[in-house]
């Protein structure tokens, strides 16, 4: 079932709206590096289209467009469709944490006459990919009165950037001989801050160096660190790759390729009958777990507090709501990757240019921990997607026995809804840097405009 290149069929209008809907993803990612800086940029976008707060509204009633936050770190949208809400919903989600390292909570140290922040990387990360990347600084720091002051250093050209240093190569012959997962220890992962003294002091100089200028510079102490979630990303922004201009290589893409699709699908979706939902969450890459993460009781409270304000809440109608409702869990493929092929499949593979991809199943190696979506919902869904002309390609991630991956999905199909797995693949998973083809997150958003406008 060979699909063909989706660049070979795109006429000079479609091609000016692919770079649009591409520049457009681009700045998402550079506004959006952290969950915190997404949810804020998705408020921003979703406001400006008529989006308001659902716990500011008194009524709602279909046509109205809404969105409820969770600690700023996940957020639901909903557009009341003219359909009864017990009829179910149509659902993009996706989400929107990515692999990076954390500091942690008494991060700052001195060792060697050089300042150092700890960290704890966030994810699965191969990690030494993160050694001599330059390193930018993300996050919030909040003091005991409750104010908060926003950190954003190294994306300006005026900005420093940080770093975690590596074994120069004429010193590494022990380093070079250990496994791949050893050649960088997890606590190895510090990045360096910096390495000059503050005068009239004899102990830890350097380290006071920084405390002064945190202090100096944003009126941070020492014990506010405490109360502090600072992400250490890559610094940077995302750029167009390769001669051609096809691709778009950036950190973060898994999973932000899929939350911008359904963000923009969403927002440019107008007169649906079913409503339609996208719901951004966080905490995917370690298990969904916590307050917002999708296995909360967020997303579940957020319905009912819609159904308070359509009229009136029952808890069977939120059931039944969930229940018939259909889901899209929007998450990135593994690209077909020639240079490492025995990884892949290649009959079941997915590949650039040929539309977003969807998984019937996902899980390791016998499908542990994987949704399986049924048979008669990826039929309606083929239908939807034929019908508007968009291309798409079925897969699944890798060799059966290489490893394998988990998505939200079978968290929303536990309400017992009609879910599967899509989204777009990606080489470089995970690594600080990684590669998309922008007719695929073109295609994408056609899907998903489509999925939320015409699946019954």
């Amino acid at each position: 079932m060979e699909k063909e290149n989706l660049w070979l069929t795109y006429e000079a209008e479609q091609l000016e709206e692919l770079e649009k809907v591409c520049e457009d993803y681009r700045a998402f990612l550079d506004a959006g590096k952290t969950e915190r800086e997404c949810v804020s940029e998705t408020i921003r976008q979703a406001e400006e289209k008529g989006y308001r707060d659902l716990y500011t509204a008194e009524k709602l009633a279909p046509g109205d467009k809404v969105y409820a936050s969770c600690m700023g770190k996940s957020i639901a949208l909903f557009h009341i469709g003219t359909d009864d809400l017990e009829d179910g919903m149509n659902i993009l989600g996706a989400h929107i944490d990515s692999p990076r390292l954390d500091l942690k909570q008494n991060p700052l140290y001195e060792e060697g006459r050089m300042a150092y922040f700890d960290t704890h990387y966030y994810g699965g990360i191969k990690k030494y990919q993160w050694v001599t990347v330059p390193l930018a600084i993300h996050g919030v720091v909040v003091r005991k009165d409750g104010t908060k002051e926003v950190v954003s250093i190294g994306e300006k050209d005026t900005d420093p950037i940080f770093a975690v240093t590596d074994l120069l190569v004429h010193l590494s012959s022990r380093q070079m001989e250990k496994k791949a997962s050893a050649v960088v220890e997890g606590e190895n992962l510090d990045i360096l801050i910096g390495s000059r003294p503050l005068k009239g002091e004899e102990k830890e100089a350097v380290a006071a160096q920084i405390l002064k200028l945190l202090e100096d510079t944003y009126h941070i102490e020492k014990e506010d660190l405490m109360s502090a979630e600072l992400e250490v990303v890559p610094a940077g922004r995302a750029r167009d790759c390769g001669l051609d201009r096809s691709m778009i290589m950036a950190y973060g893409q898994d999973d932000r390729i899929c939350a911008y699709t359904s963000l923009a699908a969403m927002l440019d979706t107008e007169d649906v009958s079913r409503t339609a939902c996208c719901i951004l969450v966080d905490k995917e890459e370690i298990g969904s777990l916590g307050a917002t993460g999708m296995t909360s009781r967020f997303f579940e409270n957020t319905v009912a507090e819609l159904y308070e304000k359509l009229g009136g809440y029952s808890e069977l109608k939120l059931r039944r709501t969930l229940a018939r409702s259909a889901m899209v869990s929007s998450d990135v493929s593994a690209a077909y990757d020639p240079l490492y092929a025995d990884a892949y499949d290649k009959r079941s593979s997915s590949f650039f240019g040929k539309g977003p991809v969807f998984y019937k199943y996902t899980g390791t190696r016998g499908k542990g921990h994987s949704n399986d979506a049924n048979a008669e919902y990826i039929a309606k869904l083929r239908r939807v997607l034929d019908e508007n002309q968009i291309g798409f390609q079925m897969a699944e991630l890798g060799r059966i026995d290489a490893g394998g991956g988990g998505t939200i999905a079978y968290i929303l199909a536990g309400y017992g809804m009609e879910v599967i797995d899509g989204g777009v693949a990606i080489l470089c998973m995970h690594a600080p840097w990684e590669i998309a083809s922008k007719a695929d997150v073109y295609e994408a958003y056609r899907g998903y405009c489509a999925f939320l406008k015409d699946m019954k």
